[in-house]
């Protein structure tokens, strides 16, 4: 599949969005009609945020008083992984930026481990996503902590926004601008209409996992709290904290037309994704952690999929590519 990321047409990164658009006109930014999200999905994506962490914030104390065992432990790691290389090699960097090609199977194996990480349908993440790189840290980035400007009041309303508040804009990224590649694929189609129904499989696995391994309701409720509720709760904050701290700080040892940084203490958790400023200078370079000691555990499970066949025509870090975009000392 060959993706094609939307040029910027700005060539200043630091200039603030207003923001807003007028209900049902065409974009000035992108230039097409935004989709609209009704009040049922804003109250749905609600829940899917809030009790997940709420769970996340009780984590701790029922670790201490309640209960954290093996199996729980287990669970919640590989519905993570399975959940979060779903969304960095699937969603992110195969189908926003095709950065290696898959063969059918994988094709569908990652629309559906990307989307039981429940941060939308395969075809929403992409529109967004690619709409991001087009205009990011500019007017028409759907998430850009910048958006409000740069006086501190300003940058912690923007953090905000970044991280959850875009997430509840009634206006949305046109899918048929952003992602026709991808309406086009039946394959993808299917997995995409799917989606409420991978979202009920990601939360109730765990429980049944849970509940076979202990052969008790105790043990099916406790991985329903840790592989189902924190697991949910801890990667979608992982997620967006890509989207916010990852634009306001951290090094840029490479050039690019926004603010991405990289951000060490993020790479273990959101696998590879907060090496985020080559990110933005090379989009689609396979690997986001190309200096030596930097982790990247998608880049090391694309290269499984590379030597297994099932991924081809991988775009990993040419040396000469990367020095040219280098920050000069």
């Amino acid at each position: 599949m060959t993706t094609v990321t939307p040029s910027a047409t700005s060539p200043n990164p630091a200039t603030p969005s207003s923001g807003a658009s007028h209900p049902g006109s065409t974009s000035p930014a992108t230039g097409a009609a935004p989709e609209r999200k009704g009040n049922g999905e804003q109250l749905t994506l609600g829940l899917f945020i809030g009790v997940p962490f709420l769970a996340l914030l009780a984590a701790v104390p029922v670790a201490w008083g309640w209960g954290l065992g093996w199996h729980d432990v287990v669970i919640a790691l590989v519905m993570y992984a399975v959940a979060g290389h779903g969304i960095t090699v699937g969603f992110h960097r195969h189908f926003t930026h095709g950065s290696f090609k898959a063969r059918r199977g994988l094709k569908i194996a990652l629309a559906v481990a990307g989307s039981l990480a429940i941060e939308g349908p395969v075809v929403r993440w992409v529109a967004d996503h690619r709409r991001h790189h087009a205009f990011s840290d500019r007017e028409g980035d759907p998430h850009s902590p910048w958006r409000y400007g740069e006086t501190i009041p300003a940058l912690a309303k923007g953090l905000w926004w970044a991280h959850t508040g875009w997430l509840f804009d009634v206006e949305q990224t046109p899918r048929g601008k952003y992602a026709p590649d991808l309406m086009a694929d039946p394959d993808i189609q299917r997995v995409d209409r799917a989606f409420p129904w991978i979202v009920a499989s990601s939360m109730l696995l765990p429980a049944i996992a849970g509940g076979l391994w202990s052969m008790s309701w105790q043990g099916a409720l406790t991985a329903f709290f840790w592989g189902s509720l924190v697991r949910v709760s801890l990667l979608h904050h992982v997620t967006w904290s890509i989207n916010s701290i990852c634009h306001t700080i951290g090094e840029r040892p490479f050039r690019s037309r926004d603010r991405s940084g990289n951000v060490w203490w993020l790479a273990f958790l959101s696998m590879g994704e907060s090496w985020h400023n080559l990110h933005h200078a090379d989009p689609t370079c396979a690997r986001h952690g190309v200096e030596k000691g930097q982790i990247d555990s998608s880049a090391r499970v694309i290269r499984l999929l590379e030597k297994a066949g099932w991924a081809y025509d991988v775009r990993w870090p040419v040396p000469k590519r990367l020095d040219a975009r280098r920050v000069q000392a």
